[in-house]
């Protein structure tokens, strides 16, 4: 797994004028992040954010996956009465996936599920980033492992006490190794929005593609699940008072 520091590096070198990149958008919502079907290396996938203008916050939280595969409805929760004082960005990548073998699960910050890049499934979260630092958060996948994966949703959620959407500058940017970068925005103005699919990664046959997806809901990431699918259960979580 590449460092942080390697990844920062390709990561600035990617906004430089020079340097070619892929900007997936409604007229071009998709690209192939392989070819002939012949792929290795890591592919890191970054979010980064910056806080659009202070505000009054919102009470939400997120969702655990509880690791059963069947399906479970849930109810939004209300939102409460806002409050005057402003309140730090809190957003979170994750990553639902599904393998070849039927396997099926999450990785996110919520309940520590970081993932194993050396073993199933193959995807790993670096860290839980709460402030929107320059390196914000970031994913591994091993495309050496693509044969493995039939398809991974990208995601991002707002975490408690975080602003909307409409709130925040969010940028979703993909790494394929030897690659252009790949970056979606989370640029639509969805003011009541808790969570976001941004993109979505299918192996078709033996071809990774990736998908423009932006799909903002009001729930968390059982909304998330029911829209595409996945069928896992989930259950209301918190994160620990850092």
């Amino acid at each position: 797994m590449a460092g942080l520091k390697d990844f920062l590096r390709r990561a600035e070198a990617s906004f430089d004028a020079g340097v070619d990149r892929v900007t997936l958008s409604k007229g071009s919502p998709e690209v192939a992040l392989t070819e002939k079907g012949v792929v290795a290396g890591t592919m890191q996938v970054n979010l980064h954010w910056t806080n659009r203008e202070e505000g009054p916050a919102r009470r939400s939280s997120g969702e655990v996956w509880r690791g059963l595969l069947r399906p479970t409805l849930f109810k939004p929760m209300p939102l409460p009465v806002a409050s005057a004082q402003p309140t730090a960005v809190d957003l979170d990548l994750g990553c639902l996936y599904e393998l070849t073998d039927g396997t099926k699960g999450v990785i996110q910050p919520l309940g520590e599920l970081y993932g194993d890049l050396q073993h199933s499934p193959f995807i790993k979260l670096s860290r839980d980033d709460r402030s929107g630092a320059p390196s914000g958060e970031t994913m591994y996948i091993d495309l050496s492992k693509k044969d493995s994966f039939r398809r991974l949703l990208i995601f991002v959620y707002i975490y408690d006490e975080t602003p909307a959407f409409d709130r925040t500058h969010a940028l979703v940017t993909l790494f394929p190794p030897g690659g252009k970068p790949i970056e979606v925005k989370l640029d639509q103005q969805a003011a009541q929005a808790r969570s976001c699919a941004v993109a979505l990664i299918e192996n078709r046959d033996g071809v990774l593609k990736v998908r423009r997806e932006a799909k903002y809901v009001y729930g968390f990431q059982a909304e998330l699940d029911r829209l595409y699918g996945w069928g896992l259960q989930w259950q209301r979580g918190y994160k620990p008072v850092s």
